[in-house]
């Protein structure tokens, strides 16, 4: 038996187990089998259902059976084989006696039945009606509507992937499998809307080979074998009976693995412990059927004692499960009272009692508590999840999780974004309303609340929901709460990833890189560069706008002109050209020609030779020469960008620093960018110089 388990494993490796059974099925049709093999396959045939029931039941989804359509096609097929073959020996054996088709059908035909043809012609034309009338149709039904519904959802579900996607909920590989989650439950409940037609068809089958086999055999044993028609009509109607019993089982139990199956919620449960939750964990329900099943205990001409038994039954399930639940609530409740009435003075102050400041915060008033709050229905967790993503994606480095707690001190709908502690941000937002942003081209005013959008500062008003379409076709851009929330910590962790980046971030990027450059980190911290001064370099760049994400061309500029010094400023200056490219495309995209404003000449040489030997300190001359070049460069910036043109700064290495320091708060916008920083390949166009 082992050597026989071993064989049809290694056909099944090998891609021939399933042909092989259709050649088994197919010759069991047409070579006459001994009545031995008809119960061995009989009783094969049984422990198969019985198996499928059983893994029907245990699978959490239905998509972990998704291979039962194929499945249930094999098992009709085997059970129809079987019916053929054992009317071929019913019909040529049956004048012999019970046992003329095997011992499982004689079983079925004499001791489950009786040995009463009519009392098996009952039972079997009961379970037909069962399997045919309730079971199989009831499940056929099922897969059709779930089939109907579940490829009328699938448009919507790939909508909602692709929505979360883009919110950045999900990565691209769990949006791939989302995807094939759908794919794969709509092919499987289509599959067993067909699936459950062999079923039905199965049972027609049945009811017919039983009365072809009665009425054929009982022509057989009158006119060939010389029985009477009585005496032919009892043996062919027992072996018919029990033939079609030992089939009709298997396929009862196949009908009711599909109904099952088809019922099943697409949430991954175990269904055992979800039919005693919710069936017999309600101790009212359990209750009440105890009192009406002892008002009918108490009726004279009843069964008393059953019902008062099962009454009792009921009752103190009903109690036992009342004085569970009772002790589980109390025990929940009394664990954080008695953790707050511990007085504080029995215990020693600790460590653990001083709380580090939060490194990104979120404080929120009341009446915000809502949106953070998935219970409720709130967005702004799974917002706040991608503008995290988003960010780290951008920078090159983990921005850390956002620490949200309420505040009472704040107004009710007010919220506070904290760096370190310290509040960098502050705005009021309505969760019942939107807020309309003008960005610059709208065709009239909107009735509602005139406010600034926290963000960016653009003239915005906060309006009711049923004016979204409205603001929207008057060319306003419509955000809801958790969005505004979402974008104003977007641009203010932006603005501030250099104080976000610190010397674990920084460890956590070199050990990354190590994996792949082991030499390079090697040399690098400690031998040349302390950790420091690396740190001091990545977060001088981030403040610069120039993210960290190719870390390996940083190093190597780093180790490259660490022999030489160790001023930040001079390393910085290396990283940047070394990045020049990225940073250049950043500014000017892909066009091959990148217009850019520049100093006169005379007053670039004036600010170089008054420049010290530290390219980090001021240049020495009069304060209001640098007034007037702030005023000129914002309005050289401001021109640039109503052309729709980037607004760039090209100017002599020495003095980058501290033109881009200059410019920094004046004009956000205005990149100022070193002649050596420029790729050779990119073409310059001089659109502006800014003198005295």
């Amino acid at each position: 038996m082992k050597g026989a388990f071993a064989t049809f494993a290694e056909f099944a490796r090998n891609g021939l187990g399933v042909p092989l059974i259709v050649m088994v099925v197919l010759a069991m049709m047409v070579l006459p089998l001994p009545p031995f093999v008809l119960d061995i396959l009989f009783t094969f045939n049984i422990s198969l259902s019985l198996v499928i029931l059983l893994a029907v039941m245990y699978v959490r989804r239905a998509l972990e059976f998704a291979a039962f359509p194929t499945v249930l096609l094999g098992a009709t097929l085997l059970r129809l084989g079987l019916n053929v073959a054992s009317t071929r020996v019913v019909l040529l054996n049956g004048h012999t006696g019970a046992h003329a088709a095997g011992n499982v059908i004689a079983a079925f035909g004499q001791f489950v039945v009786g040995g009463d043809y009519a009392v098996g012609m009952v039972v079997f034309i009961v379970l037909v009606i069962i399997n045919f009338v309730v079971i199989t149709k009831g499940a056929g039904r099922i897969s059709e509507v779930s089939a109907r519904f579940t490829l009328d959802a699938m448009p919507g579900r790939q909508m909602a992937i692709d929505a979360d996607l883009n919110a950045g909920i999900i990565t691209q590989n769990e949006a791939v499998v989302r995807r094939q989650e759908v794919r794969e439950e709509a092919d499987f409940y289509g599959a067993m809307d067909g699936a459950s037609k062999f079923v039905r068809g199965d049972a027609v089958a049945g009811i017919l080979i039983v009365f072809i086999n009665m009425f054929g055999g009982t022509v057989i044993g009158a006119t060939q074998h010389g029985l009477s028609l009585a005496d032919a009509g009892k043996t062919y109607a027992l072996l018919t009976i029990g033939d079609g019993l030992v089939a009709q089982i298997p396929s009862l139990l196949l009908s009711v693995a599909v109904a099952i199956l088809v019922t099943r919620v697409s949430r991954p449960h175990d269904m055992g412990q979800q039919i005693t939750s919710q069936v017999l964990g309600q101790p009212r329900a359990l209750a009440v059927t105890a009192g009406i099943l002892t008002l009918l205990g108490v009726i004279p001409g009843m069964p008393n004692l059953v019902f008062l038994a099962m009454a009792s039954i009921c009752g103190g399930g009903a109690y036992w499960m009342a004085k569970r639940r009772a002790a589980e609530k109390a025990a929940a409740a009394a664990a954080p009272a008695q953790a707050a009435q511990a007085p504080a003075d029995q215990r020693e102050l600790s460590w653990d009692d001083v709380e580090p400041v939060d490194l990104i915060g979120l404080e929120v008033g009341y009446r915000l508590i809502p949106l953070v709050d998935r219970n409720q229905g709130g967005e702004l967790m799974a917002r706040i999840k991608g503008v995290r993503k988003k960010l780290s994606e951008e920078l090159g480095f983990l921005v850390q999780a956002v620490h949200i707690r309420d505040n009472l001190e704040l107004a009710p709908n007010a919220y506070r974004i904290t760096l370190l502690g310290a509040p960098v941000g502050e705005a009021e937002v309505f969760p019942d309303r939107e807020l309309a942003i003008d960005p610059g081209q709208v065709s009239g005013p909107i009735q509602g609340t005139a406010t600034r959008d926290p963000a960016f500062g653009l003239a915005a008003v906060w309006i009711d929901k049923a004016r979204r379409e409205q603001a929207q076709a008057q060319g306003y851009t419509v955000v809801d709460a958790s969005s505004v929330i979402a974008t104003h910590l977007s641009h203010l962790l932006q603005t501030h990833a250099h104080e976000l980046l610190g010397h674990e971030e920084v460890q956590q990027l070199l050990n990354r890189l190590a994996k792949s450059a082991p030499k390079l980190i090697e040399d690098l911290v400690p031998k040349a560069l302390p950790m420091s001064v690396v740190v001091k370099v990545l977060q001088s760049l981030l403040q610069e706008r120039v993210p960290i994400r190719n870390i390996r061309s940083i190093c190597e500029a780093l180790a490259e002109v660490a022999p030489k010094t160790q001023d930040p400023a001079a390393l910085v200056a290396a990283a940047r050209v070394a990045l020049g490219r990225s940073i250049v495309q950043s500014v000017g995209g892909l066009r091959e020609e990148l217009p850019v404003i520049t100093l006169d000449p005379g007053l670039e040489q004036t600010l170089q030779d008054s420049m010290a030997g530290n390219v980090e300190s001021a240049p020495g001359f009069e304060p209001g020469l640098a007034d007037r070049i702030q005023r000129s460069l914002a309005d050289s910036a401001r021109r640039q960008e109503a052309v729709g043109e980037p607004a760039v700064l090209l100017v002599a290495p020495r003095i980058r620093p501290w033109i881009a320091r200059l410019m920094r708060h004046a004009t956000p916008n205005l990149a100022v960018l070193a002649y050596n920083e420029v790729p050779e390949n990119r073409r310059i166009r001089v659109i502006a110089a800014v003198g005295r």
